[in-house]
């Protein structure tokens, strides 16, 4: 009996010693094999790898709710509703760092598994900082910096104890790289150069590290279902794992987002003034445009497919080509194809937009099933924000409407928000989770400001946009920009759309506001000082 306890204390004391070796709590980088860091210079520049945690209670929601932006439409409380019950559901899933880590700032919460994951997060803060005043919610990506390593790689999911969840040469181990994506969505909203000198260097040793070590010796990028965050999407070859291998294929999300990153990256460069740190991405992204233009885009079908090792193209059509609407990386031409594919009712043009994969894929499910259908906010809120950002505004509007009507019924029937929906029915997608805000407070925050109401900020460009669809009585009130800054909206009620907008404002910021409305009217710029309400004169 003694050697069996002995036997069990020896094996309890190296299961421990392994979780602590390999990224736990007293030890990240000392791992139970030889260290084989290629140490990234930029990595010591990193301040939140040896900055000291941080801790914030967030004020009760009562009070939250009396200072978050405070959205008006007349004739609709039910949305009222589901935007603030997605704002109660957020507040309940703050969370602080444990002891010993590595976190260093309080955190929103993915609503999963208590894990971070990159993917989520990045998309969360495009809701999430629209309350930046009332709880730093920006700071839940500090946390990814903090557990950077010595090479510049940083782990797609993080467990909250501080152990990283795969290796770094797992196949599934990062990505999607969408942590420069939120922090411009961050700066647009405040114009917080700061933190762009805070992040950069985490930003560019990350994507250095994907340069080194997630290319094809053509320089073309790969990943794994779980390293794009849409697990069993059908785009290997059927002798690959779907969501653990590379399948020796090059794929289009990844080779998009790593071009949009590079020219972010640029733009965060220009602001900090880092040249020489950015000189290489402008190589990258020349390659990158070429690469996908002649390799990757089917001119029959005009469509962006995945390429396999021996040069065909994979047949399934996916959301992960519309990361293309991120970027400049096709024509006009190329890119009317690609958009024209969401008025197709045979492929993404379904009862609920836009489903993650093409109707017409013998895999597809009425359900859902993940990624086998199912509509995702994140992936959702991708798509409009790239057909507004490329000027498709009537396109961006038709998915936000559809998208958010869809939400609303659900939201009308259970009460609450799912991980992901359906594309046949208004409903969740199967065994999709509840309550999940979650990445799943896009629709009722961010997509309901952005494209219902149609307000669009840039606080770097000192620059408000609204695309006035709504002829009800509609505004914003507490509407953040810049860091102390507040605006009021409000629009009083229109016979119809193409009636010429009446538009109060208030505001402690000076600002300029565009207000476009019916088809193709706009009043310019409209420059606004800070001061008391004031009825513009738009004609």
């Amino acid at each position: 009996m003694r050697k069996i306890f002995t036997a069990v204390l020896l094996l309890c004391s190296a299961f421990v010693g392994f979780a602590q070796q390999a990224g736990g709590p007293s030890g990240k980088y000392n791992l139970p094999f030889k260290n084989t860091y290629n140490k990234e210079p930029l990595v010591t520049e990193n301040e939140y790898r040896t900055m000291k945690p941080w801790f914030q209670e967030p004020v009760s929601f009562k009070e939250a709710k009396s200072k978050l932006p405070s959205p008006v439409w007349n004739g609709h409380s039910k949305e009222i509703e589901m935007y603030w019950k997605a704002w109660e559901i957020a507040w309940g899933n703050i969370r602080q760092p444990e002891e010993n880590s590595g976190f260093v700032s309080p955190y929103l919460d993915i609503a999963y598994n208590g894990n971070i994951f990159m993917w989520d997060m990045s998309f969360m803060m495009m809701f999430a900082h629209y309350g930046n005043q009332v709880f730093p919610f920006v700071h839940s990506m500090d946390n990814f910096y903090s557990h950077q390593h010595p090479d510049g790689f940083i782990c797609r999911e993080i467990h909250s104890d501080g152990s990283d969840c795969f290796e770094r040469y797992d196949p599934v181990s990062t990505g999607p790289n969408l942590l420069p994506m939120a922090e411009m969505k961050f700066f647009r909203q405040y114009g917080d150069t700061d933190r762009l000198f805070s992040v950069f260097s985490a930003l560019c040793a990350y994507n250095k590290w994907l340069q080194m070590n997630h290319t094809w010796p053509d320089g073309s990028y790969w990943s794994s279902g779980w390293g794009t965050g849409m697990d069993n999407m059908p785009r290997v070859k059927e002798n690959y794992n779907p969501i653990y291998s590379h399948g020796h294929m090059t794929w289009l999300d990844t080779m998009l987002q790593q071009y949009m990153v590079d020219k972010m990256l640029l733009e965060i460069g220009f602001y900090t003034e880092r040249w020489q740190e950015i000189e290489g991405f402008e190589d990258e992204i020349k390659f990158l445009k070429k690469y996908v233009n002649e390799k990757m885009w089917d001119e029959e079908t005009g469509f962006l497919y995945d390429r396999y090792g021996d040069g065909t193209l994979c047949e399934t059509k996916g959301i992960s080509a519309f990361w293309a609407l991120q970027t400049d990386i096709l024509d006009k031409d190329r890119m009317d194809r690609l958009v024209e594919h969401l008025n197709d009712t045979c492929e993404f043009a379904r009862a609920h937009m836009v489903p993650s994969l093409s109707a017409d894929n013998p895999k597809y499910k009425e359900n859902g099933r993940y990624w086998q259908g199912g509509v995702w906010p994140g992936a959702n809120y991708m798509v409009m924000d790239g057909l507004y950002k490329n000027g498709y505004k009537s396109m961006a509007y038709k998915v936000a409407s559809n998208d958010y009507a869809n939400i609303l019924k659900i939201f009308k029937d259970t009460g609450t928000f799912w991980e992901y929906c359906a594309p046949e029915s208004a409903e969740p997608g199967f065994m999709a989770r509840k309550n999940f805000v979650g990445w799943g407070g896009l629709p009722p925050i961010a997509e309901f400001i952005e494209f219902i109401l149609g307000i669009h900020s840039d606080c770097a460009e000192s620059l408000v946009t609204w695309e006035m669809v709504q002829t009800e009585a509609h505004g914003i009130d507490r509407l953040p920009f810049g860091g102390d800054g507040q605006i009021s909206l409000q629009a009083a009620s229109r016979a119809d759309a193409s009636k010429t907008p009446s538009v109060t404002v208030s505001s402690n910021v000076e600002f300029d506001l565009i207000v476009n409305w019916g088809d193709g009217k706009t009043s310019g710029k409209i420059h606004v000082l800070p001061g008391n309400k004031q009825t513009l004169k738009i004609q």
